[in-house]
């Protein structure tokens, strides 16, 4: 292997995990655009019969999102629920605190459920464990899920919502170890909170999954003890815990932003011993997974939030506009997740829509995809399947932060049932195309169907409403069998997302 080549060999047998589909979920918050002008504009010309956009939806059904996390985040710490249901002209406004503006209520529970139904997309329903508790959380459980028969039940009845919403997973508050929160607590509050309201919710739907929450992130300086303390209390209780992680550029090293998906790696290990720790001490024989339900590479609106005025409705909070590089780390993200599908079950991209999200909005105007839509597209529409063990030989390089960072970061999936390989593969190099050799002699007969690239020669392109498609992916060219069957040589751009997907 020379400095210009690296080199991936898979094995169907050598097998990482399914990749659970809810691994592409992603998450809509009351913050910003993200509902008030992203999903839900009345009055806009592509506004449906119920406010909602359906360019934006066609955007989103375009992504495949199986799951989509609400309404918070750190909204939910001060969410009473009763305030979003019932008729729209009789909602209260309220300060949200947590990101002070006012909050109308004029889109809530009900309408969210019929916007995942047209979304094409299930729930993931965050409880307010700040502010309120386990029975609130309970009467929740029961207004969305008991078919009837019951006060709270036959209100969602009243409401016009005969059947149960089914709402089959549930997040036991939100970053509950950040004195940003609302209602904030330590592990030890939080972890009796959480149990407490995981048995109620689970006498009221005993169907249903919980997620726990872990540290708001590796520099919380209750890491990684905050999870051992949490999971000591809800272990017997909860099917997942969370890991929230953003990653930004402020410094303009590109070098060291490219690689902190090895930062990514390492949490998660890290929580999946903390996850078995507490397996072995409980004795337990059930395995607790992951449930990455906040990652993206948030930093360009910092500077521009804290110039807002507080106390108006939907503002324009935290709208990144994403840059080429942006979408390379969103890609490494992403391989990292699935470099761990056997433990990291369920993510969520924050967030959907306007606010760090892949899909942008003008009020009554212009719906676009951002750069960091297209790798999130791609695994979400190809990465079903089985994620294989990644054998990779490659040149490295080292940077102000991290030594020994792979030129190349790549994974296969196997979609058995489609006889599918797809290789997920991002070259790191910021100057130099590296011929990447590909190993699949393990299946019978293979042969390329497609290499999809994107790349640009300038790392901070960006789309925006004006054009739309600036930094897209595009169909390469040069692909070749090699000299044994099943092996194949692609050239990858420098600084390139790329997807080859192989028939087998």
């Amino acid at each position: 292997m020379s400095d210009s080549s690296a080199s991936l060999k898979v094995d169907k047998d050598f097998r990482i995990g399914e990749v659970d589909p809810r691994l592409y979920g992603s998450f809509i918050e009351h913050l910003g655009r993200a509902v008030y002008g992203g999903i839900y504009e009345p009055g806009h010309p592509a506004a449906d019969g119920q406010g909602f956009r359906a360019d934006v939806l066609e955007l989103v059904k375009e992504l495949r999102v199986p799951i989509v996390r609400y309404p918070g985040g750190n909204f939910v710490s001060g969410f009473n629920w009763e305030d979003s249901v019932g008729p729209a002209e009789g909602r209260k406004r309220r300060l949200d605190l947590a990101w002070r503006t006012i909050e109308t209520n004029a889109f809530g529970l009900n309408e969210f459920m019929d916007w995942c139904r047209k979304a094409g997309t299930a729930p993931m329903m965050a409880v307010n464990l700040g502010t309120r508790g386990p029975h609130e959380a309970r009467e929740l459980v029961e207004y969305a899920n008991h078919p009837g028969g019951t006060y709270l039940s036959d209100l969602r009845v009243g409401h016009g919502y005969r059947d149960p919403h089914g709402i089959k997973v549930w997040c036991l508050g939100n970053e509950m170890d950040g004195p940003w929160q609302m209602g904030g607590k330590t592990a030890a509050e939080y972890g009796r909170t959480a149990l407490e309201s995981a048995k109620m919710m689970k006498w009221v739907d005993p169907s249903i999954e919980l997620v726990a929450c872990g540290s708001s992130g590796t520099y919380m300086p209750t890491y990684p003890e905050w999870e051992a303390t949490v999971l000591d209390h809800t272990y017997d209780h909860v099917e997942y815990i969370s890991l929230h992680r953003y990653y930004e550029n402020h410094k303009d090293d590109s070098a060291t932003f490219l690689a902190r998906s090895l930062d990514m790696d390492e949490f998660i290990k890290t929580i999946v011993g903390v996850c078995d720790y507490i397996k072995g001490k409980k004795r337990s024989k059930k395995n607790v997974f992951l449930s990455f339900d906040e990652w993206n590479v948030w930093y360009h609106s910092n500077e521009t939030d804290k110039k807002l005025t507080p106390w108006q409705i939907a503002p324009p909070q935290l709208e990144d506009v994403y840059n080429h590089q942006d979408a390379l780390v969103v890609g490494c993200m992403l391989i990292s997740m699935l470099k761990r599908a056997d433990r990291v079950k369920m993510a969520c991209m924050a967030q959907l829509v306007n606010v760090i999200a892949p899909i942008m909005t003008e009020n009554g105007g212009r719906a676009w995809r951002q750069t960091i839509y297209y790798p999130y597209l791609h695994a979400s529409v190809f990465g079903r399947g089985t994620a294989l063990v990644p054998l990779v030989q490659s040149p490295k390089y080292d940077c102000k932060e991290f030594t020994d960072v792979p030129y190349i970061e790549a994974v296969a999936v196997h979609n058995e049932a489609d006889g599918e390989v797809t290789v997920f593969a991002v070259n790191r190099h910021l100057s130099e195309p590296l011929q990447l050799e590909i190993d699949l002699r393990s299946f019978n007969k293979s042969a390329l169907i497609e290499h999809l690239a994107m790349t640009s020669d300038d790392l901070y392109a960006a789309n925006t409403a004006d054009v739309p498609e600036r930094v897209k992916p595009y169909r390469a060219v040069g692909t070749v069998a090699g000299g044994a069957p099943g092996s194949f040589a692609a050239k990858l751009p420098k600084a390139s997302w790329n997807v080859l997907r192989f028939k087998t």
